[in-house]
């Protein structure tokens, strides 16, 4: 594939294979009035995030670096399911001094260091592969990658309009074998050996300057068969949707999800639910990740959760897998 801006312009739509740059700044953006917007203001416009997630019934980890408006924000952590322990970190980098981040979602490294910290996500096009290395200061050592080539995986690659003049790249895998080591206070974890699962999200573009969401995914082995899930609601569905699931590497695709939980005991039951009767599950919290934070003009009020999903996706019964759900509002 080639550069997703053609002729100032963005392909729509979902493909086959990833877009191997996301060239913003050929992007003929404009107001909702109509004037161009000059190339200091598409640069400040422009956000982009990735979340790299390890999935199995003994550990689960998440790390995420997100560049909007003013810098970057890294969170990663280590949730136990068995004895629910968790440990968490986080860090803020004002002004991108000390993170760098490449629109190449198949290709380049996206890094963060500051002192004896560092984390840094590793994509590579041939083979198809993504690989994220943790190091901080002796307290977290991860090591983990996956592959989309052997066997071969169908990812989801999808541009959509957002709001009157933006557009949003979102390339999702789920349901891959996960590689490597996790070693923290909690334990040291094989992840070959646990058969953990990995699940990638790259996504960048003009978002809404108000933006939430709803996402779940999850990631296992059912009957033999390999399962991954992403679904949301609340973004990526201006005439098309992200949502899926994957069977042994094959996309298939999903119609527009409900989800219904209750914002004040968000820690209660989840259910979700496609409107095309592909997905009816539920999902029951475990522990999770959040950061509320208001700069004016930046803020966040995000919860990532943790924890099992029951029910059912296509025609495969689902009877304790593990994966994530989001409540996400965020004013880039």
């Amino acid at each position: 594939m080639a550069q997703l801006i053609q002729h100032g312009k963005p392909r729509f739509g979902i493909v086959a294979q990833p877009w191997t740059e996301i060239n913003y700044r050929d992007y003929d953006l404009r107001t909702p009035t109509g004037r161009r917007v000059g190339r200091l203001g598409k640069i400040l416009g422009y956000n982009h995030f990735q979340y790299f997630g390890i999935i199995s019934a003994e550990v689960i980890a998440g790390c995420a670096m997100v560049n909007m408006r003013l810098g970057t924000v890294v969170f990663c952590y280590v949730f136990e399911p068995q004895t629910r322990r968790m440990v968490e970190w986080q860090f803020k980098d004002i002004g991108w001094l000390f993170s760098k981040t490449v629109n190449t979602p198949t290709a380049g490294e996206s890094w963060f260091r500051r002192g004896k910290n560092a984390i840094c996500y590793q994509n590579s096009d041939n083979p198809r592969r993504k690989r994220l290395r943790v190091e901080l200061a002796g307290r977290l050592h991860i090591d983990a990658a996956f592959s989309e080539s052997e066997p071969a995986f169908e990812p989801m690659c999808i541009t959509t309009k957002t709001g009157a003049t933006g557009w949003v790249y979102a390339q999702k895998v789920a349901g891959v074998r996960c590689t490597g080591r996790i070693e923290c206070a909690l334990g040291s974890y094989d992840l070959d050996g646990l058969q953990a699962f990995a699940h990638h999200d790259w996504s960048g573009g003009y978002m809404r300057r108000e933006t939430f969401w709803n996402w779940a995914c999850l990631s296992g082995q059912v009957n033999g068969t390999r399962i991954g899930l992403n679904l949301s609601c609340g973004v990526n569905e201006t005439e098309f949707t992200e949502n899926c699931y994957w069977l042994d590497g094959k996309l298939v695709k999903v119609d527009t999800v409900q989800f219904c939980y209750d914002r004040d005991n968000p820690d209660s039951e989840w259910s979700i639910r496609s409107f095309d009767g592909q997905i009816d599950l539920q999902f029951r919290p475990q522990g999770r990740h959040e950061e509320v934070q208001n700069f004016g003009l930046i803020a966040s009020n995000f919860k990532q959760f943790f924890g099992e999903f029951r029910g059912r996706v296509g025609t495969h019964r689902v009877d304790g897998l593990f994966g994530f759900v989001e409540d996400q509002y965020a004013k880039w």
